[in-house]
């Protein structure tokens, strides 16, 4: 397992669906296929602009694919409320 740091900017007014769709079954599901959930962080920017996930990834195609919307189940949303998205590679030190 690899921690990775996903900072995303969201569409303006799209953090409600962001997340709706994050805590959803389907978007869980596909999570699970790229990291293990109960080691996920996450926050939110005080005006819901931004989110931030630090998340400990066991499958990193799958990550870049659900991030860059070649996922099928998670392009429709992305393509809607995601403005733009970095990954950062952490290393204990």
């Amino acid at each position: 397992m690899k921690d990775i740091l996903v900072v995303a900017k969201l569409n303006e007014g799209k953090f409600e669906k962001f997340m709706g769709f994050m805590q959803s079954e389907e978007g869980m599901n596909e999570r699970r296929k790229i990291a293990d959930l109960t080691k996920t962080l996450g926050t939110v920017s005080p005006d819901k602009s931004a989110v931030m996930f630090k998340i400990a990834v066991h499958n990193k195609d799958a990550m870049y694919s659900f991030l860059d919307g070649s996922n099928p189940v998670s392009k429709p949303i992305f393509d809607e409320v995601m403005e733009s998205y970095e990954i950062f590679e952490l290393n204990k030190i």
